[in-house]
């Protein structure tokens, strides 16, 4: 259960899904070493700070997505497209667990798909194991499956490892009615149901993520934020106000 001692974090368990894009300067692909790094330092300092158990799913986006070659008829099979995603999320995973250790922040490194020689395959209990002798946990590869998204994979380890909150770390403040670069009245929320992040469509989290994290015992809640403004994953994990929740209730 989450801790009410107020010097201890309110989650004891958290996942924490990064996005590709978390790993590249704006508007540029590839990995950049002053954004690994910084992504590197917060979860340094929230760690040290709160001695949380850390899962980090990590998206590949910055390198390649999917999508871009899954074209119906194309020569790439959509399958096809989707290891080659699940490949460059490895990639990042690799390079923040390398920085995180330079940091002096004990990480590992685990992947749904075999590659042995740069990363240990993925074992619920194992991981689990990690996350109780201290050591942040990175996983790449997705679920190993094609046809699945980054958030629902994370979702899908967050029940697995028994994960107490699911952060989804964005470059916007949280979830909006409507996109805000297009509509200047878009509302940012506060708190979310999963049934009307599901029913209206704010498209900032996949459904299927929101319907695993649902269907959880317990329900599995989600915090969308910002994770550009400094502080605020440990906001997130000591239960103050950041982003948008969103939960089984309003």
């Amino acid at each position: 259960m989450p801790s009410d001692d107020p010097s201890q974090p309110r989650y004891q368990r958290v996942l924490l899904k990064l996005s590709g894009e978390s790993f590249g300067s704006a508007g540029k692909g590839g990995i950049s070493l002053t954004e690994t790094q910084s992504v590197a330092q917060q979860i340094k300092r929230v760690v040290s700070a709160t001695g949380v158990q850390l899962t980090i799913v990590v998206g590949g986006g910055n390198i390649l997505r999917g999508s871009q070659f899954a074209f119906k008829g194309g020569p790439i099979p959509e399958r096809t497209a989707h290891y080659m995603g699940m490949l460059a999320t490895m990639m990042n995973g690799m390079a923040l667990r390398e920085v995180l250790e330079k940091e002096g922040c004990p990480a590992r490194l685990m992947t749904a798909l075999r590659a042995d020689q740069v990363a240990e395959p993925y074992y619920v209990l194992r991981c689990i194991r990690h996350l109780e002798k201290g050591r942040v946990v990175i996983l790449a590869g997705g679920t190993g499956n094609p046809f699945v998204t980054t958030d629902t994979a994370a979702a899908t380890r967050a029940r697995e490892v028994e994960a107490q909150i699911m952060l989804k770390a964005t470059k916007v403040d949280g979830v909006y009615s409507a996109d805000p670069e297009k509509n200047p009245h878009a509302v940012l929320y506060e708190r979310l149901t999963y049934d009307k992040a599901i029913k209206d469509g704010l498209g900032v989290i996949d459904v299927s993520a929101l319907d695993s994290a649902a269907k959880a015992d317990p329900p599995l809640p989600i915090i969308v934020f910002n994770f550009k403004r400094e502080g605020n994953i440990e906001r997130a994990i000591r239960g103050q106000r950041v982003g948008t929740l969103i939960s089984h209730q309003a």
